[in-house]
């Protein structure tokens, strides 16, 4: 397991909850020590293309240091899916977030779609073709869904109420070449949404583990989404890292 980061993710290039002083290194505190770290380059223009119109580009370029960061984050998405098709499960500890950054819009904290540019980079140059994305995120990834909406190599799945919901899901699912997690940690019960323990990520870790053993070969990469309790954030992500990382 690689932990893909950047020093710079620790800056704090906006007022909102994902930019908020202390949360990557919450993170971190935890992971250092425990996982290999690899750093990231900034995606270039052509990356931030693929998914994304020059309108909505333009936008988050005047945003400046906003837009350097977000660039970065999703070079370090990228970085995680390219460890992923080499055979090397991986986290992009990174921020900004992206899964409500649609093609021409964003909101949520959000600025590039992170995952959507990683999973269509490998499309476009022909590493993959078919991809499942796994968004266990409290809220909707409606970017996401809007990007890859006319594209049926590529099937997005949210998270429902249970854990159950994903193990249906999972059950359903061949023929894809990776699976991507939008790794959100705020629905957790000392979070915003209330509802899941710690053990449960390592749960939902071991599923995908699991699932992608059997059907992509072990290819899988994750991407830091939302979670904003810095106090129990570490111990979440690295119980999702424990998970994916059992033999």
């Amino acid at each position: 397991m690689k932990v893909v980061y950047h020093e710079r993710f620790r800056e704090v290039y906006s007022s909102d909850p994902a930019a908020q002083p202390g949360r990557i290194e919450s993170i971190y505190d935890v992971l250092h020590g425990h996982f290999d770290f690899v750093k990231p380059d900034p995606a270039s223009a052509e990356d931030l293309k693929l998914v994304h119109g020059e309108s909505h580009i333009n936008h988050v370029k005047s945003l400046c240091l906003a837009y350097e960061i977000a660039k970065l984050a999703v070079g370090g998405a990228i970085k995680a899916a390219e460890l992923a098709l080499g055979g090397e499960s991986a986290f992009g500890l990174i921020r900004p977030p992206g899964h409500h950054a649609s093609r021409d819009s964003s909101w949520g904290f959000c600025y590039f779609n992170n995952i959507a540019i990683a999973i269509e980079k490998l499309r476009r140059r022909g590493a993959i073709r078919k991809a499942l994305i796994v968004d266990f995120d409290l809220h909707f990834g409606d970017g996401t869904a809007d990007i890859f909406s006319n594209t049926s190599e590529v099937s997005y799945f949210h998270l429902g109420v249970g854990l159950e919901t994903l193990s249906s899901f999972l059950a359903a699912m061949r023929d894809y070449e990776i699976i991507a997690l939008s790794a959100g940690f705020d629905r957790h019960e000392e979070d915003w949404g209330g509802m899941l323990k710690t053990e449960d990520y390592q749960a939902i870790g071991s599923m995908i583990k699991e699932h992608a053993g059997k059907n992509c070969g072990g290819r899988c990469f994750a991407v830091l989404e939302g979670g904003y309790n810095s106090r129990v954030l570490g111990r979440n992500v690295k119980a999702l890292l424990d998970g994916l990382g059992e033999a």
